[in-house]
C-alpha cells in the first residue's frame, strides 16, 4: 500500500462544515522517526472541537456519495460563522490520539518496528502515522493498540489533576462526570495514592459503577440531598479543589454549588464568624464543556475563592519533562488497570461519517465513547 486514507474536516464559504475521507501518499521515515499502523483512535470531547466544532448544527446533518466517497455535511450556526473564519477553506486533520503498531523505522530506530505504541500526535484518525520516536509511549508485550488508544488524553489529564492539587497546595479533589473514562481513573489513582475524593454523577447506576470501583464519596445530582451529602463529603474529605468537566451542568449551577458546599464545609470548623465568608480559598477549574448552557454563579461563598479554565498542555508545561516521563511511564505500566478504557462500538471511517453515529458521539454521553479503527473496512 502506498497511500493512506484520512479524515477531513473543512469549513467552506458556503457556511457547512464537511466530514469527508482523503487520501494521501505514505511517507518513508527518517533515520529517527517511526511509521505506524494506527489500529485505534478514541473520539473524546477535546476531538469534537476540531471535528464537528461548537459552531455545527448536528441536526441539519446530511451526506452524499457512498463508501470512500462519502461526504458528511453540516450547517454553521450563521451566528458563530465569524468565529470560524481563522479555518475557513483549510482541510484539516483530525484525531488527538490513538496507537498502533510500529511497521517502519529510520536506521536509528530499527528496533522499534513491530511494538505497540501509543501517541497524541495529531491526525490520528489516519491508516499510517510518520512521527519522531520520541512521540512514542511503548507499550509492553502483549498490550493492543485498542488498550493502548486513550494512552494520553484521559491518563495524564487525571494524574495532572493530582499534580494541580500538590503545586496549589490542596490535599483533595472533588471531580465532576465522574463515571467517564477519565472518572473512572481517577478514582483508581486516588485510591492507590491515598488522596481523598469527591465524586459528582448525575445517575445512580453511575454512583454504583463508582462504588464498585472502591469510590467513598459519590454525590448523585439527581437526588434531592445532592447539595447536603456534598457538604457532608466535603467536610470529611477537607477538599478545596474541583474539576469540571460540564462547565455548566445541573441547569448551569454545578461549578457555584461546589465552591458553595466547599464554603458551608470550611465554616462547620471554622473557629469565628466572618462578614467575608470564610479564609479558606477554595478554587474550581472548569475543563471541559459537556454541557454548552452558561455557567451560573450564585456568590454564597465569600471572597476568597477562583474559578478558572484548566487545559492539559500548559500544566504540562508547568509540571516539567522530567516529572511528565514519570507520568507516561507509569500510564504505559498500568495501561490494562488504572488506566483501561471501555468503548461502547469500534467503528471504521465510513461508519464514522453516517450521520445517526455523528449525532451518537457528539452528545458525549457517559458510557458512549466510541473507538475508529482507520484500518477497519
Amino acid at each position: 500500500m502506498s497511500n493512506s486514507k484520512e479524515i477531513r474536516s473543512l469549513v467552506t464559504n458556503q457556511g457547512n462544515i464537511e466530514l469527508s475521507i482523503k487520501t494521501s501518499e505514505i511517507p518513508t521515515p527518517s533515520a529517527d522517526e517511526v511509521l505506524i499502523k494506527v489500529e485505534a483512535a478514541p473520539i473524546n470531547p477535546s476531538d469534537l472541537g476540531l471535528l464537528l466544532s461548537f459552531a455545527a448544527d448536528i441536526s441539519s446533518i446530511s451526506t452524499s456519495g457512498s463508501g470512500d466517497e462519502i461526504v458528511t455535511t453540516m450547517k454553521i450556526h450563521p451566528a458563530l460563522m465569524n468565529a470560524m473564519k481563522p479555518r475557513l477553506d483549510q482541510s484539516m486533520q483530525v484525531g488527538n490520539e490513538g496507537a498502533g503498531v510500529i511497521v517502519d523505522a529510520g536506521e536509528n530506530v530499527k528496533d522499534l518496528i513491530g511494538k505497540t505504541v501509543g501517541l497524541a500526535g495529531g491526525a490520528m484518525y489516519s491508516q499510517y502515522r510518520c512521527v519522531p520516536a520520541a512521540s512514542c509511549l511503548v507499550m509492553d508485550e502483549g498490550t493492543l493498540p485498542s488498550e493502548a488508544a486513550s494512552s494520553f488524553v484521559n491518563p495524564l489529564t487525571a494524574l495532572s489533576f493530582i499534580e494541580t492539587m500538590k503545586m496549589e497546595n490542596h490535599t483533595a479533589l472533588v471531580h465532576t462526570a465522574a463515571a467517564s473514562n477519565l472518572g473512572q481513573m481517577l478514582v483508581k489513582i486516588c485510591k492507590d495514592d491515598g488522596v481523598p475524593l469527591v465524586n459528582i454523577v448525575r445517575k445512580s447506576e453511575h454512583v454504583e459503577l463508582l462504588k464498585n470501583l472502591g469510590a467513598e464519596y459519590v454525590c448523585n445530582t439527581s437526588d434531592d440531598s445532592f447539595m447536603d451529602d456534598l457538604v457532608s463529603a466535603l467536610v470529611a474529605t477537607g477538599a478545596t479543589l474541583g474539576f469540571d468537566a460540564t462547565g455548566g451542568g445541573n441547569n448551569g449551577e454545578l461549578p457555584s454549588q461546589i465552591l458553595a458546599a466547599m464554603e458551608i464545609a470550611a465554616n462547620k470548623t471554622a473557629n469565628e464568624y466572618s462578614r467575608y465568608g470564610s479564609d479558606t480559598y477554595k478554587q474550581v477549574y472548569i475543563y471541559g464543556g459537556l454541557d454548552q448552557s452558561p455557567t451560573i454563579l450564585k456568590r454564597s461563598y465569600g471572597m476568597s475563592w477562583g474559578l478558572g479554565g484548566w487545559l492539559l498542555t500548559p500544566m504540562i508545561g508547568r509540571i516539567g519533562m522530567e516529572k511528565f516521563g514519570q507520568m507516561r511511564m507509569r500510564v504505559a505500566k498500568e495501561i490494562k488497570t488504572t488506566f483501561a478504557s471501555s468503548y461502547a462500538k469500534e467503528i471504521s471511517f465510513q461508519e464514522m461519517l453516517q450521520p445517526e453515529i455523528i449525532k451518537s458521539y457528539a452528545k458525549q454521553a457517559t458510557g458512549e465513547k466510541y473507538l475508529v479503527n482507520p484500518n477497519k473496512e
